[in-house]
């Protein structure tokens, strides 16, 4: 009796290879977490962005059954901490948390070594939350029309600390020159702490920094804090005043934090990773630090903050070449 042979149809080749493919998905997922994720925080402790990660560190710790390991590896604008996120393997074991700096540097460096948008994938959008424009108890002025017109009398002869070429205070600070056509000069700091610190000492007069360090420092007395860069007053800081009331219609710079993972993470790993935030974003003490920090909590989904990152590409993409803000 002649043997018969099993021949595949060529048309069921791409099933075929399609339930193959996605196997090792599957697996991955189900198996995943089973040792202690890194999370990067590519700038140095006590700014917004170190906030968002301590503030999350202990119920997502918790909900994932593994540590999150806070890493933080600032310098050169979250570029060095992003690089290295970039490079690690994409198994869910390395994630990077990134503010505005991860679109904006590669915009200004040409040396970035790294494509926001091609070499991570969105898994988490955690806050946003507003700069807060504060200025050393020495200095002479209670707001924001009394700081322009300072700046005014003075062009180019002011400085003010920043946290890096393209992060958020450096962003805040330029829009602030450009709507209030003046001249401010930025001293780049390694990090939202040591720039912050700077205008604590008086070694800087003026500094864009996050509402949460500001708040404390203010009732301590060593800061003097004149308005918000966001459009909405914040409950962290409810007597304060925006600077769009304050004096500049319309201004706004509003710091957003993404969780993104390299690019090749499997979708499984994602939605599980997505589902921990949100999570961990819907509990009440988390949601509460997140309040007294002067936060927006967000829940949207990694194909939202995805389109979100696009729009705010082209948005800060204008405001550098307006501004003619290069790397140096």
């Amino acid at each position: 009796m002649r043997k018969t042979r099993n021949v595949l149809v060529p048309s069921a080749f791409p099933v075929l290879l399609a339930c193959i493919a996605a196997v090792p998905d599957v697996v991955m997922a189900d198996n995943y977490p089973v040792r202690p994720v890194r999370l990067i925080v590519p700038f140095s402790a006590g700014g917004s962005t170190d906030f968002n990660a301590r503030a999350i560190h202990d119920k997502f710790s918790n909900l994932l059954g593994q540590q999150l390991v806070i890493d933080n590896r600032g310098g050169a604008s979250g570029q060095i901490g992003t690089r290295i996120a970039k490079g690690s393997d994409p198994d869910g074991y390395t994630l990077v948390l990134h503010s505005v700096a991860f679109l904006t540097s590669p915009i200004i460096y040409d040396d970035a070594g790294y494509d926001p948008l091609k070499d991570f994938r969105m898994v988490a959008l955690l806050s946003k939350i507003p700069t807060a424009i504060s200025v050393h108890p020495s200095v002479p002025v209670k707001s924001v029309k009394e700081l322009l017109a300072l700046a005014r009398s003075s062009p180019g002869k002011i400085n003010y600390a920043s946290s890096g070429v393209g992060t958020n205070s450096h962003l805040t600070g330029e829009l602030f020159n450009v709507m209030g056509k003046v001249d401010l000069r930025a001293i780049q700091y390694k990090g939202g702490g040591p720039a912050l610190a700077a205008v604590v000492s008086g070694e800087m007069k003026i500094g864009f920094s996050n509402i949460t360090n500001t708040a404390r420092l203010q009732e301590a007395g060593r800061l003097r804090a004149l308005a918000l860069s966001g459009l909405t007053r914040s409950s962290a800081m409810p007597n304060l005043p925006t600077v769009a009331e304050a004096g500049l219609p319309g201004f706004e710079m509003v710091a957003w934090h993404i969780i993104a993972a390299p690019a090749g993470t499997p979708d499984g790993v994602i939605k599980l990773l997505h589902g921990k935030f949100r999570a961990t974003l819907e509990d009440t003490e988390v949601i509460k630090r997140f309040e007294k920090g002067g936060a927006e909590i967000s829940t949207a989904a990694p194909p939202e903050i995805a389109a979100y990152m696009k729009t705010e590409q082209v948005k800060w993409r204008q405001v550098i070449k307006e501004r003619n803000i290069q790397a140096r």
